[in-house]
């Protein structure tokens, strides 16, 4: 019923990031409400953000709770990947004081909000048409790179989360071949992630500078990706493009091993700000480009989820579960 409990009772839901922890209230009758974003680094653990988003809230008492976390919870323990957070999920349980608390990988919870997107809520990227109770891919750049999925079952389409940003990134041309050449000589794996996800973009500027035997800028994730920046730095330009051009590599590898007729979506925190500019990239190019498979890629439908706080509507539609 994704309410806020079958007794009539209020749920909290989160998504938690490396870099922000995204929380919103669910009311018994299920609508999203006191949607707020705290900064991870603000809050020496978990417990402490619920205490003071729930503070900030009015000092509502949730009696169930979904979050949504960038790790992968295979127990009681969780490890978030990329921020320092730790915690058992029976102990945040206690100190929250929930009679449930749920805790999933952040892709989990965007693929359960596929189903409820709006057309407004989603942008096609290219050709296609989604085929009916057809698996669909998600994929989703910020500060790391998520992966899931939605199956078709009996019971109608489940969230199958994974841990696909970490697969080994490949190169399509020589010029992304001399990137991942130079990266490779710095970290023992080079992962999707290293590339697409904000430390990615920054990684891809400072290593074509190197390559274009200019002077890196300090610039953030979201500097380098400014039209504005981009218009006076042709590193910060060609690191935008040529991380559209590996986006669309690795959304056609996972449209492939999921046989995901259903669509693609992309989802995060970076690729919703590049507007018109990411339709107009080598990502669908790229999509495409497999071989005596292009028509086949070519036949599934891609789009960038703009809903803002998607994954937190995904995680009120797992309260069931919790």
């Amino acid at each position: 019923m994704a309410a806020g409990d079958a007794a009539g009772n209020w749920a909290l839901v989160g998504d938690i990031g490396a870099t922000n922890a995204r929380f919103a209230l669910v009311e018994p009758g299920g609508a999203l409400t006191s949607t707020r974003a705290l900064l991870c680094d603000d809050y020496p653990t978990i417990a402490d953000a619920i205490a003071a988003y729930l503070a900030d809230a009015g000092g509502t008492k949730p009696v169930a709770a979904v979050l949504a976390v960038a790790a992968s919870p295979t127990g009681d323990e969780v490890a978030m990947t990329n921020h320092p957070w730790t915690f058992s999920i029976e102990a945040l349980r206690k100190a929250v004081g929930l009679k449930r608390l749920k805790v999933v990988n952040d892709f989990h919870a965007n693929a359960a909000v596929v189903p409820y997107l709006e057309p407004g809520e989603r942008n096609q990227v290219g050709p296609g048409e989604p085929v009916a109770d057809a698996p669909i891919g998600v994929i989703g750049p910020g500060t790391g790179l998520g992966v899931s999925a939605l199956v078709p079952t009996p019971a109608g389409p489940k969230p199958m989360p994974g841990e696909g940003g970490h697969v080994t990134m490949s190169p399509a041309d020589a010029r992304e071949s001399a990137v991942l050449e130079i990266m490779r000589a710095r970290y023992d794996h080079v992962s999707a992630e290293r590339v697409l996800s904000g430390p990615g973009l920054v990684n891809l500027y400072n290593t074509l500078c190197e390559l274009s035997h200019v002077k890196a800028a300090s610039l953030t994730a979201a500097q380098i990706t400014d039209p504005k920046i981009g218009a006076s730095d042709a590193c910060a330009r060609e690191t935008t493009a040529m991380f559209c051009a590996m986006l669309g590599t690795i959304a056609g590898n996972l449209a492939l091993t999921l046989g995901a007729r259903g669509g693609i979506y992309i989802a995060g925190g970076i690729v919703p700000k590049l507007g018109d500019a990411f339709a107009q990239s080598q990502f669908r190019e790229r999509f495409e480009a497999k071989g005596r498979f292009r028509d086949y890629l070519a036949a599934i439908p891609t789009y960038v989820i703009v809903r803002p706080n998607a994954a937190l509507l995904g995680a009120a539609k797992l309260l069931d579960e919790a």
